[in-house]
């Protein structure tokens, strides 16, 4: 079996993607700490044709160093834009018709397997911080809350890591 060339994955250009149809899921980054969780999400949102990714509170925002290493570029094909509250965020958000899920461990969360978007509905996808995970008054505002499963010891994914679960279940269940 032969690896395949890049030239051979018939991969759009960064024009073609500009105006390509996006995926309706906004990702909003409740002050995430580090650049590499930043760049590995926006690597993975240029993936799968996020609309936007909605930068919150001290998360940083291209260009930064951190975000481009593990972007590759992507910070300059992917939407984004910058709030100072996450709250401020997730309130526009609602105003232009998203659905607000917070991807967090709390009481009458739906498991990620369970859970099946309305055809059009348009998701808002709310990832928290490294250490604290998504703010309590971030939670207060959001529409629902999913949680993805685990079996072992530990309690959490890196956030990149469940942007990256959430992100392709989702991806496939509205495309």
């Amino acid at each position: 079996m032969r690896k395949l060339k890049n030239s051979e994955l018939n991969r759009i250009s960064v024009d073609e993607f500009k105006e390509h149809n996006k995926t309706p899921i906004v990702v909003v980054l409740d002050n995430i700490r580090s650049g590499h969780n930043i760049g590995s999400v926006f690597r993975t949102s240029d993936a799968l044709l996020i609309e936007e990714i909605v930068l919150c509170g001290l998360t940083a925002t291209p260009p930064n160093k951190e975000i481009h290493k593990t972007a590759l570029d992507a910070e300059s094909t992917v939407k984004w834009s910058y709030e100072k509250q996450t709250t401020d965020a997730v309130i526009r958000l609602k105003e232009e018709g998203y659905k607000i899920i917070a991807i967090e461990q709390v009481q009458n969360s739906v498991m990620l397997p369970d859970y099946q978007p309305e055809k059009g509905e348009k998701l808002a996808l709310v990832f928290g911080n490294e250490v604290k995970g998504v703010a309590q008054k971030v939670v207060d505002l959001c529409d629902m809350y999913l949680e993805i499963p685990q079996y072992g010891t530990k309690h959490s994914f890196n956030i990149s890591v469940s942007a990256g679960i959430v992100l392709w279940d989702l991806f496939n269940k509205v495309r």
